[in-house]
């Protein structure tokens, strides 16, 4: 449960831009090999978006980040510290000034989206604990062998969207890469869902007409066929295979 609130965690500041260039960089690395990391960043991006269009910028008071700063600079001035000393404050504790001033960057960043971070945030607030039902969002991970994963793909079982992301997949000349699907009461043999035309980008696609739980055991694929798609409408060339895991507790 603490791993599921880390990621949870990880993938809202993400989202919402107030880590470091640093962290961030760590996370975008994160997700390329964690699936539910980069399952939790899709759910977030999918349920902030459309709420910050609605959202007017609010600018900060003018006198804020000064009386931060007066704040922080206050007891290094009572206790006679230096960037990066340790001082005492008024009820004698002991704080790290540097560390408080490398955080400045946060709170400031927090600060100028925080009126439209707390409304996107009770929105997402109910629309995970009201309307979206434990664990609807499945993902499945595309590996060629034991090399890194090439294809992650994603599943909202409520709005029955498929996300698919290249990993480490990349264009292949006069080749392109099909998305398949079978399951029982949807095919037996595979179907085809449509080509992955831009690889360096993230394809959705919806399937409105298979029942969620159907759509929960099926089968993916990604096959390497010729250019416009399979000649025969089934795989003609080297596929990957994947099978729906929970990306949430």
């Amino acid at each position: 449960m603490r791993e599921r609130e880390d990621i949870e965690l990880a993938a809202a500041e993400y989202v919402l831009g107030t880590l470091t260039p640093e962290e961030r960089v760590a996370v975008e690395a994160r997700r390329t090999r964690e699936p539910a990391l980069d399952a939790a960043i899709a759910v977030w991006e999918r349920h902030l978006s459309p709420m910050l269009d609605d959202v007017a910028p609010v600018a900060p008071p003018p006198d804020l980040f000064p009386a931060i700063e007066a704040a922080i600079a206050g007891p290094a001035r009572e206790g006679g510290g230096q960037d990066g000393a340790r001082v005492g404050t008024r009820d004698g504790t002991v704080t790290d000034l540097a560390r408080m001033r490398r955080r400045l960057g946060r709170w400031r960043a927090a600060a100028v989206g925080a009126a439209a971070i707390a409304a996107c945030l009770a929105g997402v607030l109910v629309v995970r604990e009201v309307i979206l039902p434990p664990s609807r969002t499945f993902v499945a991970v595309f590996h060629d062998g034991d090399t890194q994963p090439r294809f992650l793909l994603s599943v909202d079982l409520e709005s029955r969207e498929l996300t698919i992301r290249p990993v480490t997949a990349e264009p292949v000349a006069d080749k392109t890469y099909q998305l398949w699907i079978v399951g029982e009461g949807i095919s037996p043999i595979p179907r085809s869902l449509g080509l992955l035309e831009d690889v360096s980008g993230t394809t959705r696609k919806r399937l409105d007409q298979v029942d969620p739980a159907l759509l929960r055991n099926a089968t993916f694929g990604i096959s390497l066929e010729p250019p416009g798609g399979s000649p025969t409408g089934q795989p003609t060339g080297p596929a990957l295979h994947g099978t729906l895991i929970p990306a949430e507790d």
